[in-house]
């Protein structure tokens, strides 16, 4: 079988948050308390993380996570990168490197914050008492393979720094980080109807830098996975009433939802 875990289903300040605690989120309802955005996937035999978040440590402690193959990022924002030294204590358990895949810039930003967790492939290291993270840089809609597992990355527009999206195995998988459009090109690389498509949502009506719900709802008709999770939610996106207006087959993510599915694999089937 392969899954998602949404490990973190809050936006930057997390809910409640230190200025406005929970905003317009319900308090007595537990799935408005969120810690900082974050996935966990175990899709073609790799278990994979997409970022790290802040509060990285507890949520690998919550799910029980011990290994990760691989962390792919979105991009360089505190509230998706900082909990990035938290991977040395995976580096210990299994004694192995993970693989780091970002793009040129973001990649160039992690080296130059946190140079002392990268180490290059062949560097003689021993991963418990360094951490040992080999740096891969990808291009935009190149696709390329990690073991069996397909990934496309795309650029993803109106982010106020530059933002990666993930298409795994043709779209078996969309991951969808900070944005407010999907480039047009990106969904010549959705070749299948996909298990479950991943997008974020600050806040219901959309900021300058990110899309609202409405452009999400859009998208998810658009593309039309079979289970669409809206992650990433500030304190203006109470859990009922977010889920109230989802249709059928959308609905919004909370700290520890997971998604399941039989494996699929890389061939694409058409849809």
């Amino acid at each position: 079988m392969s899954k998602v875990i949404i490990l973190g289903s809050g936006a930057a300040p997390g809910v409640p948050s230190l200025a406005y605690g929970f905003g317009d989120c319900d308090p007595k309802e537990e799935k408005n308390i969120r810690l900082r955005s974050g996935t966990y996937m175990e899709i073609s035999g790799v278990k994979l993380l997409i970022d790290t978040s802040p509060d990285l440590r507890m949520q690998l402690i919550l799910s029980n996570i011990r290994d990760v193959d691989a962390v792919f990022y979105t991009h360089a924002h505190a509230d998706h990168l900082h909990g990035i030294d938290d991977l040395r204590e995976i580096n210990r358990i299994t004694g192995r490197a993970i693989e780091l895949f970002a793009s040129p810039e973001n990649l160039s930003v992690i080296r130059t914050r946190f140079p002392y967790l990268i180490v290059e492939k062949g560097e003689d290291v021993d991963p418990v008492y360094r951490a040992a993270l080999h740096p891969n840089a990808f291009e935009y809609e190149k696709s390329f393979y990690f073991r069996e597992l397909k990934v496309t990355p795309i650029k993803l527009q109106g982010h106020n720094v530059e933002c990666s999206g993930y298409i795994f195995n043709d779209g078996e998988v969309v991951h969808i980080s900070d944005f407010r459009d999907i480039p047009e090109s990106a969904f010549e690389f959705i070749k299948r109807r996909p298990e479950v498509l991943i997008m974020p949502l600050t806040t219901p009506e959309g900021t300058r830098f990110h899309a609202g719900l409405t452009t999400l709802l859009e998208y998810a008709e658009r593309i039309k996975a079979k289970k669409t999770i809206i992650t990433h939610m500030a304190v203006e996106c109470d859990y009922a009433a977010v889920k109230a207006q989802c249709p059928a087959g959308v609905e919004p993510a909370y700290d520890g939802y997971e998604a399941e599915w039989a494996d699929a694999g890389a061939q694409a089937e058409g849809f």
